[in-house]
């Protein structure tokens, strides 16, 4: 996949929430970057690969628990975060965030980005 106009559009939107470090879209079938928008250091490559396993494990278990599918994901970690919001089209937002940045505002604004894409 190359990087589209709507791709783009949603990086932008979500990357300029303060304390946003970086920002993907990412094949949820294969873990390939489609498109980023990342600061220097953040190793995007890998950073896709894990949120693709992470789908897959987490659908399953979904799937298994019964409660549908995931909209929303947040892992809060020692100096930072990982936010993913899987779109309708396959593909995963993925935002890596400073600890202090406003969850709730990045879940805002993923969601809003993943309903743009086509």
């Amino acid at each position: 996949m190359s990087t589209t106009p709507a791709f783009a559009k949603a990086l932008d939107r979500v990357t300029r929430v303060r304390g946003v470090r970086g920002a993907m879209v990412v094949s949820g079938d294969d873990g390939l970057v489609v498109a980023e928008q990342v600061m220097e250091g953040i190793r995007g490559s890998a950073l896709a690969a894990l949120a693709a396993s992470l789908a897959h494990r987490l659908r399953r278990a979904m799937e298994a628990a019964g409660v549908g599918t995931s909209v929303f994901w947040h892992l809060h970690c020692d100096n930072g975060a990982l936010l993913v919001v899987p779109a309708a089209t396959g593909v995963l937002l993925v935002v890596v965030a400073e600890a202090e940045v406003n969850v709730g505002l990045v879940r805002l604004e993923l969601l809003k980005a993943a309903e743009a894409l086509p």
